[in-house]
């Protein structure tokens, strides 16, 4: 056919003709008017193609001739420099050298000169293309922009014609492409100028997509033609687009980046495949005259290399040209290793994303917390049953869980069951951005949970404090709550700078409250089981039969709550408030927050338990209320005189319309509002204590004053007892000298430890006993048994404190319990220093249940009991028969004797709770039931630090709460105590100032006997609200408890002495001749006297008198004037010490050194009489044979 035949012509013969014809159309272009283009029809695809080639392979050549040149360039002069060495070693022609090296100088430095120029340039073009920079980042970006754009003007163009007629000027498309390749080949040129190997540059797959698309374009407007060609290779600027997610730090973590990597790669494999499919298939072979053909679209063409890539291969479209059919064999090799590996990579990635990976949104309106560190079922089981406990006000806060642990099965379904209140997110408080994706700059607050049963204390305390440091430093002003395990790392808190107090931060420290709890029940048995269950939310259990469990479930449902009073008691006194909120609103209050009137203490509230008539009720002040729910604590709220002073059902105390004061406070119970005074926090004035130089808070000024002021008795804050560092050597007993000496009325501790075990703190046990609300012949004696290895390493913090001994043995050891007579103990405590280092949660508390059935099994000689009773006529040591009538006692009521190892006081501390049930053999507990329900907890018997969970959210919903706890069980350890010890790891002595010994004067929990006494009329069926009233009237003695045997209940005797504990009974609850009541007991001044009236005249007598540490006489509102006779009693004391001092006989357990009274002290005269009764004691105690005393000279 000849090349002259009209198109037009061959369009209408082709169509019309039934034959078929060869298509011709892919040779010829349409001629139009509009478009001046060759009129013969010729395609120029090969100038296009040209163009491209001719650039590529035209700067491959300059470059290697460039490089050939500079080669021998450099051989050359490499040559030169040889013979003028050569020269100089052979010393001729000196001068022609000289000569000669001049013009090579001057050379150097212009070479030197134009190196530096070009180097400029270099750098200069680098920073401009570098992502380093601002100016990089933004050319990058643009560039990548720019390369899909053109990409897209592909795609929209592949719908054209091959190669097609086109005006540069009238075509729009062109216009913007033709842009857009300038702007590439600039970029090319800096690309090209910052480039230090120009040969590899020339080779790479960016350079290779400029050459084969720049050149063309140019060629277009030329030519007024539009070619296809090779435009589809600007896909592979796809491969690049991680990196500019990256350069707009968008992309952070490793998955995500090699995800996008996968995927761009993939894809811009796939669409430019399907761009050389498009170009071939619709152009034709060469060879065969471009007539093999066919129409096929872009999108099509990206269809058949889908298939082809994943092996399906339906043949509705497929390859029919010879370049198309050779290059899909080769694209099926790599298309399918690519298909293969990447697409399941891909899924995988996709599928392995962080299914807990979002952020969290809050909601307006509604608060939200983050709680983090040791997040498992069980700890967030309990969080959450406590937190979200019924109980409480309508708790409008959203828990936000962060771990870096996707949660197992089990603990997703917990967190599905309250998805309503509860989010997780996958993440590490160590890291800022997770700490964004949870919102924690407007977080209420940030709770940290501790591992109470890892291996290494210090390691998860330390990681906890990482937490801490890491949260304060992305938002120093956020409140957290922490539990540490170990009380010296506390200290590492206060290193933190926006760690504050005043703000609602909190440590919760378990060993600290673990061993107070367990001090505390030395003191008062059942009071940790008590306090366990106030500080906890528990649900009320009705049990209609008449057993013991179903008193101990009506108290087990008391909570702690805060509530503002009422104007109306604006002016009482605190038990006359105490008595009114407790019979008429059927609420028991046992602590207020105290503002002083004085100006010294700088208007700083304070938080008094039971301080007495002489602190009156202000406007506004929060009570501490023991009830079963917020709601009865609101009575406290809205009681009015005048319009509830008539009503006698509590439940129809609500808000009345009078105007009152307090309708601005709201509760602090509901976490609307929470408490953020600085005074109300763990301050140094926020301890339970008044300010003691107020002279009208203080009872006992006369005592104050005789005391001598440089004796050092007290630590430096006056809270504990003291003693000089003493060596431990000192206080190491053999089990011979054990057995020798008088101990009864003591603490023995079962220790079980060795040298790799973790500190466990012994000196958070001993603190509470040895507090100084107790006089000194009250404490009880400490005997430690266990390693003595161990308890080396304890000791440094134990040296100051007196009456301590240790027995270096194994609990297991009968003859070391019978040598300690543990049978005559107050208490006997078991503890383990290796619990949490056992695999096997159910062996991890085997040695305290082995010594625990161990002591509970062994018999004793009843002959001591009977010595000791006929001493005492047969008068328990709950009840001192020398005491006046009117003066009621309180301490540990044990039998006369005790026979059986049953009988002995024990508590012991468990580490798994499911372990209970191996304590008492005869209890009907099943394994499953809680540890609350379990009958040695409610007896008071076992302890597990599983119970400290509760403060957790009762801090945060209430943050005095954490603040009257440690008051109540630590003993009174203040911050500024915390801070001393974090300093010198010790206790300090302090001189006894008024101030200081003033301290002294501050309520402690004690335990009232009714079978005798001025309450004995009560105790037989009498009326606890009756006692209550008379208590606090006559003694301002607070009681809160019951600690009841457990078959009191049934009408036969029985030999039972096991007791369970009964909290805030109500008022007309029923008391039996046996209780033991649970009580806020008041310093007493002159129970210090008594040891002026200890006998001397027998052993027996003696260690009766000895023994007076578990009885503590309570004085009279009637004795109170009587101080002048004290002052005698109390010169004749000073006398007897000054002359025991004197003495050179060694005494055994001796606290306190010759030096400690200095030389210098001032005696007051004695009288005759006083001088009589001191000669009468050196006589008689001449004939005292030298028995080791258990009790130090005071």
């Amino acid at each position: 056919m000849s090349n002259n035949i009209n198109a037009n012509n061959l369009n209408t013969d082709s169509s019309s003709s039934p034959v078929n014809v060869p298509k011709m159309d892919a040779l010829i272009i349409p001629v139009t008017m509009e478009v001046p283009c060759d009129s013969r029809g010729q395609r120029m695809w090969w100038a296009f193609l040209a163009s491209s080639m001719v650039t590529f392979f035209g700067g491959l050549f300059i470059i290697l001739l460039w490089r050939t040149l500079k080669y021998l360039w450099t051989v050359c002069c490499h040559c030169g420099v040889k013979n003028k060495e050569a020269q100089k070693i052979n010393g001729g022609g000196d001068t022609q050298a000289d000569g000669a090296c001049k013009p090579t100088d001057e050379k150097e430095e212009n070479v030197a000169a134009e190196v530096g120029w070009m180097t400029s340039v270099k750098d200069w073009a680098g920073v401009m293309i570098s992502a380093q920079t601002l100016t990089g980042r933004v050319l990058v970006v643009l560039v990548f922009a720019l390369s899909i754009g053109a990409l897209v003007i592909y795609f929209i163009d592949s719908s054209n014609p091959i190669e097609s007629c086109q005006n540069f000027y009238k075509d729009f498309t062109l216009q913007i492409d033709m842009a857009f390749n300038v702007f590439f080949l600039l970029y090319f040129g800096l690309r090209f100028i910052a480039a230090n190997d120009k040969l590899w540059f020339w080779l790479e797959v960016n350079s290779v997509v400029d050459f084969f698309t720049v050149p063309p374009v140019f060629v277009s407007v030329y030519l007024n033609r539009s070619w296809l060609g090779l435009r589809f290779l600007r896909a592979l600027r796809l491969i690049q687009f991680s990196e500019i997610l990256q350069f707009l730090n968008i992309l952070k973590t490793s998955n995500s980046i090699k995800l996008v990597n996968l995927c761009s790669i993939f894809i811009s494999t796939w669409l430019t495949a399907a761009g050389f499919i498009h170009l071939v298939e619709n152009s034709g072979d060469p060879w065969e005259n471009f007539q093999n053909n066919q129409p096929l679209t872009y999108w099509e063409c990206v269809y058949l290399l889908m298939v082809t890539m994943s092996t399906v291969g339906y043949g509705d479209v497929y390859a029919k040209t010879t370049l198309g059919r050779l290059f899909m064999v080769f694209f099926i090799l790599g298309g399918l290793a690519m298909f293969a590996s990447y697409v399941p990579e891909i899924i995988e990635l996709i599928g392995n994303r962080k299914k807990y990976g979002g952020s969290y949104s809050a909601v307006s309106g509604r608060k939200h917390i983050v709680v983090c560190g040791h997040i498992t079922l069980e700890s967030v089981s309990n969080f959450l049953k406590d937190f979200l406990h019924k109980d409480r006000d309508d708790v409008n806060v959203e828990i936000v869980f962060l771990h870096n642990i996707s949660p197992n099965l089990e603990l997703e379904a917990l967190f599905k069951r309250h998805f309503t209140q509860v989010e997780f997110y996958q993440g590490s408080v160590l890291n800022p951005h997770d700490l964004a994706r949870v919102k924690i700059e407007s977080a209420d607050a940030c709770l940290i949970l501790a591992n109470k049963y890892c291996a290494d204390p210090d390691a998860e305390d330390a990681s906890n404090i990482m937490r801490v440091i890491s949260i304060k430093n992305y938002h120093p002003k956020i409140r957290i709550i922490t539990q540490m395990l170990q009380y010296h790392n506390k200290a590492h808190l206060l290193n933190i700078p926006s760690w504050n107090w005043k703000e609602g931060d909190d440590a919760i420290c378990l060993a600290e409250l673990k061993l107070g709890f367990i001090a505390q029940s030395c003191l008062a048995p059942g009071l940790s089981t008590m306090l366990a269950n106030l500080f906890s939310m528990r649900s009320f259990i009705k049990i209609e039969e008449d057993t013991w469990q179903k008193y101990y479930l009506e108290g087990v449902a008391n909570e702690m709550y805060t509530e503002y009073l009422s104007s109306a008691f604006v002016g009482l006194s605190f038990p006359a408030v105490c008595e009114l909120v407790f019979a008429k609103l059927k609420l028991l209050m046992i602590a207020i927050e105290y503002k002083s009137e004085k100006r010294e203490s700088r208007s700083r509230k304070r938080i008094l338990i039971n301080p007495g008539n002489h602190v009156k009720i202000q406007e506004g002040t929060l009570g501490f209320f023991i009830a079963s729910d917020a709601k009865e604590v609101k009575r406290a709220f809205f009681y009015c005189k005048a319009c509830h002073d008539d009503i006698t059902d509590p439940k129809r105390i609500k808000k009345c319309g009078c105007k009152r004061l307090e309708d601005e406070q709201p509760s602090t119970l509901s976490p609307k509002k929470k408490q953020r005074n600085g005074g109300m926090r763990n301050s140094p004035n926020s301890s339970p204590k008044l300010m003691r130089h107020d002279p009208l808070l203080i009872p006992g000024n006369e005592q104050i004053d005789n005391m001598d002021a440089n004796v050092k008795k007290y630590d430096s804050t006056g809270m504990f007892h003291w003693c000089p560092a003493k060596d431990i050597e000192k206080v190491i007993l053999t089990r011979s000298e054990a057995a020798m000496t008088v101990l009864s009325g003591h603490v023995v501790v079962c220790i079980f430890g060795d040298v790799k075990s973790a500190l466990i703190g012994l000196r958070n046990l001993v603190m509470p006993l040895r507090a100084s609300n107790f006089h000194y012949h009250e404490l009880k004696h400490i005997v430690f048994v266990g390693s003595l290895e161990y308890l080396r390493r304890e000791w440094e913090t134990l040296h100051n404190f007196p009456k301590v001994s240790i027995l270096p043995g194994t609990p297991l050891s009968r003859a070391d319990l019978r040598a300690v007579n543990i049978n005559l103990c107050d208490m006997c405590v078991i503890l383990s220093a290796n619990q949490n280092n056992i695999d096997d949660a159910s062996l991890q508390d085997k040695e305290c249940i082995l010594a625990s059935l161990n002591i509970k099994s062994m018999q004793f000689d009843d002959s001591i009991g009977v010595l000791q009773a006929n001493s005492q006529g047969f008068t328990p040591p709950g009840m001192d028969r020398s005491s006046p009538d009117n003066s009621p006692v309180h301490g540990l009521l044990r039998q006369p004797s005790i026979t059986t190892g049953a009988n002995i006081p024990i508590i012991t501390e468990l580490v798994n709770d499911s372990n209970v049930q191996f304590l008492d053999q005869d209890d009907d507990d099943d394994p499953d039931t809680e540890l609350y329900l379990t009958q040695p907890f409610a007896c008071g018997t076992a302890f597990a630090v599983s119970v400290l969970d509760s403060l957790m959210s009762a801090t945060y919903f209430n943050d005095n709460i954490l603040t009257l706890i440690r008051t109540l069980v630590t003993g009174g350890a203040t911050p500024e105590l915390e801070a001393l010890i974090a300093e010198e790891n010790a206790l300090r002595g302090g001189y006894s100032t008024p101030q200081t010994l003033a301290n002294r004067d501050r309520c402690r929990v004690a335990q009232l006997a009714l079978y005798d006494g001025p309450f004995a009329d009560l105790g037989d069926g009498g009326c606890y609200g009756d006692l209550f009233c008379k208590a606090l009237k006559t003694y301002n003695m607070l009681c809160f408890g019951i600690y009841r045997l457990r078959d009191a209940h049934l009408s036969t005797p029985s030999q039972c002495t096991k007791r369970y504990v009964i909290t805030n009974p109500p008022y007309e609850f029923e008391l039996v001749p046996t209780d033991l009541i649970f009580c806020l007991m008041q310093f007493d001044h002159n129970a210090g006297q008594s040891r002026a009236s200890l006998s001397h005249s027998s052993h027996s007598s003696y260690s009766s008198s000895k023994k007076s540490s578990s009885v503590h006489s309570i004085p009279s509102t009637a004795n109170r004037p009587n101080r002048t006779k004290t002052r005698d009693s109390r010169e004749k004391q000073n006398a007897t010490r000054m002359n025991r001092m004197g003495q050179a006989e060694k005494k055994w357990f001796t606290d306190e050194p010759d030096n400690a009274y200095p030389r210098n002290i001032q005696i007051k005269p004695m009288s005759t009489h006083m001088a009589n009764q001191i000669n009468q004691y050196k006589s008689t105690s001449s004939l005292i044979p030298p028995i080791r005393e258990v009790e130090d000279e005071c």
